[in-house]
């Protein structure tokens, strides 16, 4: 297999954080050979979690990327904010959140974070296929 990869345009609001689950799932239905619903499920989560923290910390505009390996899924995505993800203990009576980077992490094969000479970061996650 070659690798493919595929774009989603950035967008500002919630409701995108859903699009981009159903453009993944899109993306993730094209692929030869087919990604097991178990892997699947778990890319899905991680660009739910990755886009979702985009809008919340990385300045509300987002683009994700997308690139199947032949034995792994790459999810990158950039946003605005110079500020890299950060492990903090979860917040279990407040819900201001801690519980998302380090699930990432824990997923991912590895994770990593590309600083920008122009602005803004790219958060990338290689996942099984």
């Amino acid at each position: 297999m070659d690798t493919m990869s595929a774009t989603v345009a950035p967008a500002r609001c919630a409701a995108s954080v859903a699009g981009a689950r159903e453009s993944t799932r899109h993306f993730l239905q094209d692929l030869l050979p087919a990604v097991a619903a178990e892997a699947a499920d778990t890319v899905i989560l991680v660009v739910s979690e990755l886009v979702t923290n985009a809008l919340r910390h990385g300045g509300g505009t987002w683009t994700l990327n997308l690139t199947a390996h032949p034995d792994s899924i790459e999810v990158a995505v950039h946003d605005r904010s110079p500020h890299a993800p950060r492990m903090r203990t979860p917040d279990l009576n407040d819900g201001t959140g801690g519980f998302g980077w380090p699930m990432v992490n824990c997923l991912a094969h590895t994770t990593a974070v590309t600083h920008h000479p122009a602005g803004g970061k790219t958060v990338s996650a290689l996942l099984a296929r």
